[in-house]
């Protein structure tokens, strides 16, 4: 394998700083809007990416799960970090998810960074059988294919070691920081610091409701689907979060958890659903959903509407 040239591993945490500035912050996933005849509504796309910036997000993902990822074509993605690059316009960090297998995942980054993006998300690998030196070897392929993007893997997975994340990151310097989403703060504060709690900047990937017992172990950012309802909302968390004011963190918690916990029933099957719905009541988008994702049920969707009612105004 092809040693990644420029500074030296151990030179990292000082390599990167606006990117890891960025994943300090709410990292907000994009939705991914369809209009009548299921294709990308590139006008609506933009809107809800306008709607987050002048809401003061400053760190977008496209390509990720809330953004449909594993039902989007390759040119579909390329086409959301490219629209994404293209609102923004240098006003916020963009991190382009890549993934599946290698070479895909190798193509999907350089096109990224063609397009403008600052770094590449790498989704878990969907392998069912992974190991620790192949998830090493998978994130370092591409990280030593844009040695000048930031990495972020996205680990969901209790079983990658920080041992295993640690010698990702000695062999690659852009490895920046790291998604965890594996849902048990003590696992993870433990891989936290097994890999290097100041090497990587740690990001709560089960976004709000997981983000005030992630930061107490060490995350300093989170990522949010709920961010493109509510962007006030979100940033309402992080500002308490980082004053350590867990109390009114807590009361932001309560406020979203009864949607947030929807989104996740029996196994997340309405996540990016009931965060489209929710786009829907508020007049941003049509509510339609790619499979293996389906539309929620008429008799949820005043559910929701309740649910979010006064939460714009916040």
């Amino acid at each position: 394998m092809t040693a990644l040239t420029g500074p030296a591993a151990g030179e990292s945490v000082e390599l990167f700083g606006k990117q890891r500035a960025a994943l300090a912050d709410v990292v907000a996933i994009t939705v991914t809007p369809f209009d009548a005849d299921g294709r990308i509504e590139r006008n609506a796309y933009r809107a809800l990416v306008r709607r987050l910036l002048d809401g003061g997000v400053r760190t977008l993902t496209p390509n990720g799960n809330t953004s449909e990822f594993y039902s989007l074509t390759p040119e579909e993605r390329r086409t959301e970090v490219e629209l994404t690059v293209a609102e923004a316009d240098g006003a916020a960090q963009i991190i382009a998810g890549v993934g599946q297998e290698t070479g895909a995942a190798v193509s999907a980054a350089r096109e990224a960074q063609a397009a403008g993006a600052d770094m590449v998300m790498i989704h878990q690998p969907v392998h069912p059988y992974v190991s620790q030196d192949g998830w090493l070897d998978y994130h370092r392929t591409i990280a030593e294919a844009v040695p000048e993007l930031g990495v972020v893997p996205y680990v969901r997975s209790a079983m990658i070691e920080g041992a295993t994340i640690a010698r990702l990151g000695e062999a690659c310097p852009n490895v920046i920081g790291v998604k965890y989403a594996a849902g048990d703060p003590v696992r993870f504060a433990a891989v936290a610091r097994d890999a290097g709690l100041e090497r990587f900047v740690w990001v709560a990937g089960l976004a709000e409701l997981s983000a005030p017992a992630y930061f107490a172990c060490g995350a300093t950012g989170f990522t949010s689907g709920l961010v493109n309802v509510a962007p006030r909302v979100s940033l309402e968390m992080l500002h308490a979060l980082r004053a350590a004011d867990y109390p009114a963190a807590m009361r932001v918690w309560e406020l979203i958890r009864p949607l947030e916990e929807l989104r996740a029933e029996r196994g997340s099957e309405y996540n990016v659903t009931v965060v489209k719905e929710a786009l829907a009541v508020l007049g941003l988008c049509r509510r339609d959903v790619r499979a293996p994702s389906s539309l929620l049920p008429e008799a949820l969707r005043p559910v929701v509407a309740e649910m979010i009612d006064g939460w714009d105004a916040r």
